[in-house]
């Protein structure tokens, strides 16, 4: 079965899963009060979103339809989008090479396809002017789509952030937001 029947047969809507996940990441950008240049990190099952088990049913239409998306609402921010690999690669990052610059970030060699990295990478691969992998990085906020695990790649404090919608098609949808360490004690003060 092609990755289009996989969608048909799910009556998977690409614009409506590509306008769920715009709406997501607009809400997730406004609340975490994210800035221009920051790293925002999304990890994506086109599986669990066309309503199969994680890493079973990748289907190339479906990545590319939720990597237009948010990676158009990302660019409009001037953020940097870090999109995450399946488990085959490591969980390795897709990132512009201009933020694997900027953030002194370790480049691998390597390129997704869509059963070794998924169908997300692979879209942010064919979609960013100069793809690079990365093996980690410490993102400013996240969404995890499908349950696809991206806290490693969140700065050490994340915090949950509930949407409005918490679903992408039938993929269960998590955001988190960063913020910095409180460090000292009773007589520190602390910035708002």
């Amino acid at each position: 079965m092609s990755a289009t029947d996989i969608a048909k047969s799910v009556d998977v809507n690409l614009d409506e899963i590509a306008a769920q996940a715009a709406e997501i990441t607009e809400e997730l950008i406004e609340t975490a009060k994210m800035k221009e240049g920051q790293i925002l990190v999304v990890g994506c099952s086109s599986s669990e979103i066309a309503a199969h088990t994680i890493g079973c049913y990748s289907s190339k239409e479906v990545g590319q339809a939720v990597f237009d998306a948010i990676y158009k609402v990302a660019r409009k921010h001037g953020l940097f989008l870090a999109a995450q690999c399946c488990e085959h690669l490591n969980r390795a990052l897709i990132v512009e090479e201009e933020a694997a610059l900027r953030y002194n970030l370790e480049m691998v060699n390597v390129k997704p396809q869509l059963k070794a990295g998924g169908s997300f990478s692979t879209a942010a691969w064919n979609g960013f002017t100069a793809p690079c992998a990365v093996e980690s990085i410490k993102a400013h906020a996240g969404i995890d789509i499908g349950d696809t695990l991206i806290g490693m790649h969140l700065r050490p404090v994340a915090v949950p952030v509930r949407t409005k919608r918490n679903a992408i098609g039938s993929a269960h949808v998590v955001c988190a937001r960063t913020r910095l360490k409180y460090i000292g004690g009773e007589r520190a003060a602390y910035q708002k």
